[in-house]
């Protein structure tokens, strides 16, 4: 039976700029909303924006945004008849998924029970086999004695990769060159898996070199309907985690048909329930399934630029009851769009992160051009969580006009507190491989290794300059630009 819901307040069990991104699409349909927050993240914009707030513990995530019952108690406290996990933290937990199902508490995205299924990696592939969605060759067998597993790695051959059954992230993943090299390999996933997920589980796959990382966009109802919104380029990434995100990719259109029926499939193979992502390998023309994110993703922004679509708007639309808001033929993408993930890191000592009080921050205006920001000046960016500061998207006409608004605009980009990857980004955006869209998952570590080499850019460019003078500061001398404000070329 099909539940109708009418939400007037949404919590938000999150952080940062998803918190944000939530909290601008429950204002324009009209529902309050409550942020569940960390003792440090009092302040931070999503607090200032949201109309109530419960803090739910201290700044470590295991004593808040990851507790269970402190989340549900908040909830509960403050009447809200939903919540929306946004991405990371519990969103992909099937027992806080099941603990909401259990208190009449609305959780925007799919059921506990295809939560579950797809959070075990072992489960996902036998689902995906029997959908006939193509795996990556491996083993997911119970026996993980050693003896079995090497017996089982030498099968595959090498080089092959250790995962976490429960894992994500890139957490207790690793990628073993040579036999002789395997049992370490694998006691360092498991330790890692076991602090992280609760479990020592692993799986093996062939790790397929020189492929390239596609994802598509899922969405389903309660009515039984499931579409894509086609496909994210997402190879360029570091220590498996994405820096640099575009839709659509440059592969054939016979290929992404192909896909997205694969896609399609693997979502109906879980009566699958909002927005969700069906990641692949790409390896010429041979695609295999990679894992289900059971969320809205990080890089959704791209898919919203190019399909004309609000996911977020769309997930509480269906969660509410209602029906996909579009069809499989309603959905045709146009122009291109590239998103950038900005940290607060120095790139130019390996990515370290960079933490402190943030001063101005300047966004350069204009069509295509889309920020996603969790922070305002006078926030602090910590070291309890993730350092992303915001969320760049672009879109254009054509992929090459795109890239060349990308680089522009992250080069007036104004951000003073901390060392940023801009120029990281724009050295990415402007390489040869990235240009022509041949990058794989190697990219980084092919052509970047150790972030940027050389020193770090002198002297302000003059449109920037032009820009602090009128902008940030009353008078025209440059010496106010000393410590604790850097800028984001990490002049001091």
């Amino acid at each position: 039976m099909i539940k109708k819901h009418s939400f007037k307040k949404i919590a938000i069990a999150n952080r940062g700029e998803v918190a944000v991104r939530i909290i601008h699409a429950c204002q324009e349909l009209g529902i309050r909303t409550v942020l569940l927050h960390s003792e440090v993240d009092v302040g931070t914009k999503a607090y200032r924006l949201s109309d109530e707030q419960i803090c739910i513990g201290p700044a470590p995530t295991r004593e808040s945004y990851l507790n269970i019952e402190r989340n549900i108690q908040a909830i509960k406290s403050a009447g809200a008849e939903a919540v929306h996990p946004g991405f990371g933290f519990l969103s992909e937990n099937a027992q806080f998924a099941a603990e909401c199902e259990r208190k009449d508490i609305v959780f925007i995205g799919p059921s506990s029970e295809a939560i579950a299924k797809m959070g075990d990696k072992v489960s996902a592939r036998q689902i995906m086999e029997a959908a006939k969605v193509p795996v990556v060759p491996g083993y997911q067998g119970n026996d993980q004695s050693l003896a079995t597993l090497k017996k089982e790695a030498a099968r595959i051959g090498f080089p092959m990769m250790i995962k976490a059954t429960a894992g994500g992230g890139g957490r207790g993943l690793r990628v073993v060159e040579k036999p002789e090299d395997f049992e370490s390999q694998l006691s360092s996933a498991q330790r890692e898996a076991l602090s992280a997920f609760g479990s020592d589980r692993v799986f093996l796959e062939k790790y397929i070199l020189g492929a390239k990382h596609i994802e598509f966009q899922i969405f389903g109802d309660q009515f039984g309907n499931h579409v894509h919104l086609f496909e994210r380029e997402c190879s360029v990434q570091r220590r498996h985690q994405k820096i640099v995100e575009e839709s659509l990719s440059l592969i054939s259109e016979d290929l992404r048909v192909q896909m997205g029926e694969a896609a399609v499939r693997a979502a109906k193979a879980v009566n699958y329930l909002a927005a969700g992502t069906v990641e692949f390998l790409l390896y010429g023309n041979e695609f295999y399934f990679l894992e289900m994110n059971t969320r809205l993703q990080v890089e959704h922004p791209v898919t919203e630029l190019v399909m004309g679509v609000d996911l977020v708007k769309a997930q509480i639309s269906v969660a509410q009851g209602h029906k996909i808001p579009w069809t499989q033929a309603e959905l045709f993408p146009r122009g291109h769009a590239i998103e950038c993930r900005i940290y607060a890191e120095d790139p130019y000592k390996g990515g370290i992160p960079s933490t402190g009080k943030l001063g101005a921050m300047i966004w350069p205006e204009g069509p295509g051009r889309r920020y996603e920001v969790g922070f305002e000046e006078g926030d602090e960016v910590t070291s309890y969580y993730d350092p992303m500061i915001a969320k760049a998207i672009f879109w254009d006409e054509s992929r090459q006009r795109c890239i060349n608004k990308a680089i522009a605009c992250l080069g007036e980009a104004i951000i003073f507190g901390v060392h940023t990857n801009i120029p990281f980004l724009q050295q990415i955006l402007d390489h040869p491989e990235f240009r022509d869209g041949t990058m794989t998952t190697q990219f980084i570590g092919k052509h970047f290794p150790e972030g940027l080499s050389g020193k770090k850019k002198p002297v302000l460019d003059k449109i920037i300059l032009d820009k602090i003078k009128s902008v940030v500061f009353e008078s025209s001398n440059v010496d106010t630009l000393a410590n604790p404000w850097q800028h984001t070329w990490g002049l001091k």
